[in-house]
């Protein structure tokens, strides 16, 4: 119910330039507020869940969800679009923490695949409605879809978050992961201080930055290549390229979660890493040499989000994995503001674009980003994730 604040919002870009000629970099900055604000509330939201369980906090943030997009339906400025980008932030950031980090919480000996099922709901979650916004956008007006889908996505919020609690320590069974785990539990302020996080929060920027850029630039592309509404036919169905690519995108993007998670479980982070980051960095450099045939770009679309939506089964579970099970919500939460950093490169986009009088530089700069974080996985992160590993000999040891 939080997906489309993500990736529905491509959809309203040229609607809102269309109806007020703000400048598409300036629209782009809502997405930008959203994504850092959602992701850097994100340790703190962890914090309060870790203590105080995740009921109450994900139903309030409900709340705030439904009024963030009630404003947009209202909004007649940019400083209202921004407002109600950082209070949707204020409620997406613990809905995400929640549900991630009570997975890694149940389900210790897969939490790969539990992450990966987990976060696709976030990355597939507006796979059955991106046609319907995308049809009241165009019948009604985006001021509309904004009004009747935030209102649904809220209270469905809410009434879900009755259902969450935290695992007591007898529910969770004994297990025997594939996966080497840590035996104690780092605060984080101890994370802080060791080098396997800050390499995981390095590659996470870099990940993040080419598969946030590629979202949010879409509908633009599409339209400066003039296929947006150009039909195309897969396995019987056909649909306007662009809907078909938001479709498929989506519908891919949830199901790689739970695939690269549980491929993790079975052959290590590390390894899964390379093969998905290497994939997404010559993905995105295909699509935007290939974006002017709409069947290819339908095709490429979805295999960047495929590729890409890994990250958030991955990072979750190495970070609990390295670090423990008691502070797994606030430790990833830390963890996930690197997206909060990739999302402030995304209106860079548009100005890199508009000099260069292409794409071709912004998605070669997102897949150079990609081939390198592959890299590191291998040369840098794993051998710096065993060397920690194997210095732990008390609770709260020195793992620099």
């Amino acid at each position: 119910m939080i997906a489309n604040l993500q990736y529905g919002w491509t959809l309203f870009i040229n609607p809102i330039e269309e109806k007020y000629h703000w400048g598409r970099a300036a629209i782009q900055v809502t997405f930008t507020i959203l994504i850092v604000t959602e992701t850097w509330v994100a340790p703190i939201a962890g914090y309060l869940i870790d203590r105080f369980g995740p009921r109450v906090i994900v139903c309030g943030s409900g709340a705030l969800v439904a009024t963030a997009w009630i404003i947009n339906s209202v909004a007649d400025s940019l400083v209202l679009f921004y407002l109600a980008a950082l209070i949707a932030g204020f409620g997406a950031g613990p809905i995400f923490a929640a549900t991630v980090g009570n997975a890694l919480k149940w389900f210790p000996d897969r939490r790969g695949l539990a992450t990966g099922l987990t976060a696709a709901g976030f990355g597939a979650g507006s796979a059955l409605t991106v046609v319907p916004l995308a049809n009241m956008i165009q019948s009604n007006g985006y001021e509309a879809a904004y009004l009747w889908f935030g209102l649904g996505q809220g209270i469905v919020i809410m009434v879900v978050a009755l259902l969450l609690r935290t695992p007591q320590q007898a529910e969770v069974a004994s297990f025997s992961a594939r996966v080497p785990q840590s035996k104690y539990d780092y605060a984080p302020a101890d994370v802080l201080r060791s080098l396997p996080f800050w390499l995981m929060y390095a590659m996470f920027v870099m990940v993040g930055t080419g598969g946030l850029m590629a979202i949010a630039q879409l509908a633009p592309v599409a339209a400066d290549f003039a296929i947006e509404h150009v039909p195309v036919s897969i396995l019987g169905l056909t649909m306007p390229a662009l809907s078909f690519a938001l479709s498929m995108g989506l519908v891919l993007n949830g199901l790689s979660r739970p695939f690269w998670g549980w491929v993790s479980d079975r052959i290590g982070r590390e390894h899964t890493m390379f093969i998905a980051f290497l994939l997404e960095g010559l993905s995105i450099y295909a699509l935007v040499l290939c974006a002017n045939r709409p069947m290819l770009f339908v095709l490429l679309s979805g295999l960047v989000l495929f590729a890409w939506g890994e990250i958030f089964a991955l990072f979750p579970a190495t970070c609990t994995d390295i670090y423990g099970r008691k502070f797994a919500t606030a430790n990833y939460g830390m963890l996930y503001t690197a997206k909060g950093v990739a999302a402030l490169l995304v209106p860079l986009a548009n100005v890199l674009a508009a000099a260069t009088g292409s794409w071709t530089a912004v998605f070669a700069v997102a897949s150079a980003l990609n081939i390198v974080a592959a890299a590191l996985a291998l040369i840098a992160l794993k051998p710096a994730r065993i060397r920690a590993m194997a210095k732990r000999s008390s609770p709260y040891p020195s793992i620099n």
